[in-house]
């Protein structure tokens, strides 16, 4: 029985079926394609809400609305199970747990090896496993695979692994799973065969590479890319204060050149559940090889202390106006890690907020898409953006520039503002203070 190409024609012909582990911002979408595609879908998860929500058709990822969902499930194509068990009959399991770092900044692969000890308990014979959880370079050999192969069965014969990283940009409309190139590294050439052609059906790109550990390392050299040159343009700004020079001129002066430079803008810091995280993956397996990632350990010094500096423009602010920081009404506009999306996930608002009471301050702070902070240790609910409240702050300060946000008549109405997304274009009635310049 050649099992390869017994599964890839079950792939073609729609008669695979297919498993989801993990179904957050990553799983859903991707259970959701897979579904869409002609696929009958089961999705895994250890969170017996999200379980609930599935099979009730109800969403809680933007990018997955209720009407998109709701008639999958209604059909029956896809389902939501916190049992990995019903996994056992299924064709090919994509893998999509998450991956934090400890407080120590070194990788928790603790999800990933739950997932694999559970699917190695199955009957893994013919099965494709894919990881897409972002990890360092040789998990998906030294940690996935071991836990497959328990049984006798061999790699590339009996069964197949690869890896896929996701490339889900969270609120984006214009590249979606379809439209992205897909990233794909077998453990074996026939491994990738067969990851492939899954991925072929539900992507317009599928790119091949040598190895796991490769499509491992791509997704890592993504975000290290953005790490480093997100904090470049930070350090540029403290350099520009320092200089009083306005940091977003000199950025889009230079975007001006046609060749040889990429546009990155400085901020409060950095979120979200790559960007943050990602690079310490790699600076964390090197250190293991007894290198150094320098550029990696720069730029997380340079991005992790952006919160602060926000916070001393506060207090610099506030001074000007002959006021303490202690006791001081400030009102955070954003607390999302980007604009228009619900997670705030790593997002710098929450160090902000944090480090403003810590000094003192009685901080509220709105966001549309965030009616509360509560399971983030904040203890804080949104508050009403009525002109009452903008104008009782002492300082307002910009932290996510969501489109919903008026900020002319913000700006109308607030005393003093701290505007480090450089969202204000125009001069407010109060006084404004910008990142830098």
């Amino acid at each position: 029985m050649d099992r390869k190409l017994d599964l890839i024609r079950n792939i073609e012909t729609r008669q695979a079926e297919i498993g989801i582990v993990g179904i957050g911002y990553v799983g859903l979408p991707l259970a959701v394609a897979f579904a869409k595609a002609g696929f009958r879908v089961t999705a895994v998860d250890v969170d017996t809400q999200k379980v609930a929500a599935i099979n009730a058709g109800r969403s809680y990822v933007e990018d997955v609305p209720a009407s998109e969902l709701g008639p999958l499930v209604a059909e029956g194509v896809l389902r939501a199970t916190a049992e990995y068990t019903d996994l056992a009959e299924v064709d090919a399991i994509s893998i999509c747990v998450p991956t934090p770092l400890r407080k120590t900044k070194d990788p928790d692969i603790s999800y990933i090896l739950n997932a694999a000890q559970n699917i190695g308990r199955l009957n893994g014979t013919g099965k494709l496993i894919v990881l897409e959880s972002t990890t360092y370079p040789g998990t998906t050999e030294e940690i996935i695979l071991p836990c497959l192969v328990s049984n006798g069965d061999r790699v590339g014969q009996d069964f197949f692994l690869a890896f896929s990283p996701e490339r889900i940009d969270p609120g984006r409309t214009d590249y979606t799973i379809h439209t992205t190139p897909k990233v794909i590294g077998g453990i074996t050439p026939d491994c990738l065969d067969v990851a492939m052609a899954l991925y072929g059906t539900i992507v317009a790109r599928p790119f091949p590479v040598s190895s796991a550990a490769a499509a491992e390392m791509v997704k890592l050299l993504e975000n290290t890319f953005r790490a480093v040159n997100i904090g470049l343009v930070n350090e540029m700004a403290l350099m520009c204060d320092k200089l009083e020079l306005n940091v977003w001129e000199i950025v889009e002066a230079a975007a001006t050149k046609p060749y040889g430079f990429m546009p990155f803008y400085p901020g409060p810091g950095l979120g979200g559940h790559c960007i943050p995280v990602d690079p310490h993956y790699l600076g964390w397996k090197l250190r293991t090889l007894n290198y150094t990632a320098r550029f990696i350990e720069l730029a997380s010094e340079v991005n992790s202390h952006m919160p602060e500096y926000v916070v001393s423009k506060v207090a610099s602010a506030l001074n000007e106006e002959r006021l303490a920081l202690n006791g001081s009404r400030v009102l955070i506009l954003g607390v999302a890690y980007k604009p228009n999306v619900s997670d705030v996930r790593e997002s710098p608002a929450l160090d902000i907020i944090h480090l403003l009471q810590a000094r003192g301050a009685k901080v509220q702070y709105h966001d549309p898409f965030v009616p509360n902070l509560l399971p983030e240790g904040v203890a804080l609910h949104s508050v009403e953006l009525t002109d009452t409240a903008v104008a009782a702050a002492d300082c307002v300060v910009i932290v996510t520039h969501h489109s919903t946000f008026d900020w002319p008549h913000i700006a109308a109405q607030a005393r003093l503002i701290v505007d480090t997304r450089n969202a204000l274009t125009a001069e407010p009635t109060g006084r404004l203070v910008k990142l830098t310049g």
